[in-house]
């Protein structure tokens, strides 16, 4: 599968709101680097393996049974409960599985119903009552009600003894209030907010969960106290027990090789004929550990979706017409592509988040400026991105009616000027090496996810790029589970190359910018635990975050879009995100593959339900 097709698609899935899972989805949005040469070698290396033959041909015969689309998925789920989801591949799955009450168009960017068929919004913005369509069912085929969805928002979301980060994306104003959500009668829910949201119709795409299935585990305690639905659905547990909404439920999961899914009997869509969708009956996501062996499987016929990158962009529109599929182009990615610091002045555990001495240089302005003029963005469009990208510096996608390319601090390629600023800030050289004041020389750790060519390859050329600055940079990219570790629970990590898929609405990143967000991760608050000793919030940072609860309060869009242009203005100048470049969002997909209605936004599989396979 393409990963920035299944990016977007689960971001409209899940309501466009769970940074986590879209920033660590686009640890592996970005494609492969590829040459022919070692496709080829790859190709063989697979043939020749006779466990890969054997399990080959069995896939083929199954395949041959069963009309299904397959599309190969990098790594595989930590979790099939929706809520706990930290991950891409997690948030992926779930994305077939459940939906909310809205949706996204991802051609139009409107908001579209979902298992809402309609809603009315007070005159103060500050009630929306949703009816619901009548009939639903649980891919059980249990009735979905009005009960859900107040099960979900007060037992599940707004439940402080479970720890979500989807409770943050409905925090409202200055002071984090949440909304009220109350039953009118069967098929009408109420939902009020203290005050103005403009985004907040677009957040209640969180997906509705089965009260008759989790209620218990809610209810029920462990020996530690703990609810039981923080250890409900596992992937230790038995997947096809997972009771969903969306188009698709789990048939099976085998760890390191496959998860396949069987449409949903049951699913609310029903077509102008009268035929419920999803059409396609199953959809099976072969696991592969990089983006190498994807591109080999396209190529040899055994997938029916591939992202395409800048690197083989030419080769695969030279084989078009050969291998029966189209190559889309949806124009700048919503993907963003940074280098971040650690700017954590905390503890934790006792021990300093960060290397104090270390600490002391990420934190230090003209350093996180000089090393974005020390990054030679025009030779990594040029080689890695083979020109079929552009320069990025915004947070906020240009798709977004909030975007700005009008007065933000612009970083182009000038050695001397971070020389200059390196030297202001009491930096020195001494030889080719800079060290600092107290003459400790400049080195330390940038990660990345493995298996991510083109997030290698940016990192390679950081560490080359520095290197001219005097800088020794240790480039070291991790296995993902890892990296998303040092994120997220040892905070154990110093620089990274990373990004996050930006939605048309700001606030769907809002949990990254708010300084006590659960996604803050450049400068981490962990979720739920005491304040970190030492942590250190800048007033920049403060008043980004809130600008960002500012403008969620604005009603008038040249209002809101002035309030969004300033926090892109305080992004480039104080650099917590050195962006880079981003690549066109293109996609590879059979030609029995019918109703694609590719977007940059959208990608591939947006609109899975209506999607048909016919004879190739």
């Amino acid at each position: 599968m393409g990963w920035p097709s299944l990016s977007n698609r689960f971001r409209n899935r899940l309501g466009g709101n769970r940074l986590w899972q879209l920033l660590l989805l686009a640890l592996t949005a970005l494609a492969v680097t590829i040459t022919l040469s070692s496709c080829q070698n790859i190709t063989q290396t697979l043939e020749n393996s006779p466990l890969s033959r054997l399990r080959l041909e069995n896939f083929k015969t199954e395949s041959a049974d069963i009309p299904r689309l397959i599309s190969t998925v990098l790594g595989e789920p930590k979790t099939f409960n929706y809520l706990l989801s930290q991950e891409s591949t997690s948030a992926a799955v779930l994305s077939l599985m459940y939906e909310g009450l809205i949706g996204i168009d991802q051609v139009s960017s409107e908001i579209i119903p979902a298992l809402a068929e309609s809603w009315v919004i007070s005159e103060d913005g500050q009630t929306i009552t949703y009816t619901l369509k009548d009939n639903l069912q649980w891919s059980d085929g249990e009735p979905l009600t009005v009960d859900d969805v107040v099960f979900t928002y007060n037992d599940l979301i707004l439940n402080e003894e479970i720890p979500t980060d989807t409770r943050d994306i409905l925090r409202i104003g200055i002071e984090g209030k949440l909304p009220v959500v109350r039953k009118l009668d069967q098929r009408r829910v109420e939902f009020k907010i203290p005050e103005p949201f403009a985004p907040f119709l677009r957040v209640t795409g969180i997906a509705i969960l089965p009260q008759h299935i989790l209620a218990e585990s809610v209810k029920t305690k462990d020996s530690d106290g703990q609810p039981l639905f923080l250890k409900k659905w596992g992937t230790g547990d038995d997947p096809t027990t997972v009771v969903g909404n969306g188009p698709y439920t789990i048939k099976s999961f085998i760890p390191g090789e496959r998860i396949v899914f069987t449409r949903n009997p049951y699913y609310w869509n029903i077509d102008d004929d009268g035929k419920r969708q999803p059409y396609i009956e199953q959809v099976v996501w072969p696991v592969v550990n990089s983006q190498d062996a994807e591109f080999v499987r396209f190529r040899s016929g055994d997938s029916d979706l591939m992202s395409v990158t800048p690197d083989n962009f030419s080769l695969m529109k030279q084989d078009e017409a050969q291998g029966n599929y189209t190559v889309y182009n949806g124009g700048p990615t919503t993907t963003r592509l940074f280098l971040t610091f650690n700017l954590n002045k905390g503890s934790l555990n006792g021990k300093p988040v960060v290397n104090p001495v270390r600490s002391a240089w990420f934190n230090t302005v003209e350093f996180r400026q000089a090393i974005a003029y020390a990054i030679d963005r025009d030779t990594m469009l040029t080689n890695i991105f083979k020109g079929l990208g552009e320069m990025q510096n915004s947070q906020i996608a240009p798709q977004s009616p909030y975007f700005t390319d009008s007065g933000v601090p612009i970083y182009d390629y000038n050695l001397e000027k971070a020389k200059a600023l390196l030297l202001s800030a009491g930096f020195q050289y001494q030889g080719s090496q800079l060290v600092d004041a107290s003459g400790n020389p400049v080195r330390f750790t940038m990660q990345t996810n493995v298996g991510n060519e083109i997030r290698e390859s940016a990192g390679v050329q950081i560490k080359q790029n520095l290197e001219l600055l005097g800088i020794t940079v240790d480039f070291q990219p991790l296995d993902f589970n890892k990296l998303v570790e040092n994120m997220d629970t040892t905070m154990s990590w110093e620089a990274m190359v990373l990004g996050f898929g930006a939605g048309v609405e700001p606030n769907s990143s809002a949990n990254l910018w708010l300084t006590e967000g659960g996604l803050h991760f450049f400068n981490q608050q962990p979720l739920g635990a005491p304040p970190l000793p030492g942590r250190e919030v800048y007033d920049w940072e403060k008043r980004i975050s809130d600008l960002y609860v500012q403008a969620a309060q604005e009603l008038d869009e040249t209002q809101r879009k002035a309030l969004y242009v300033e926090t892109q203005k305080l992004v480039q100048e104080y650099l917590p995100f050195i962006h880079l470049v981003g690549q066109y969002s293109m996609s590879a997909v059979r030609n029995n593959v019918e109703n694609v209605k590719y977007t940059a936004l959208g990608g591939v599989l947006w609109n899975i339900g209506e999607l048909k396979l016919t004879e190739s």
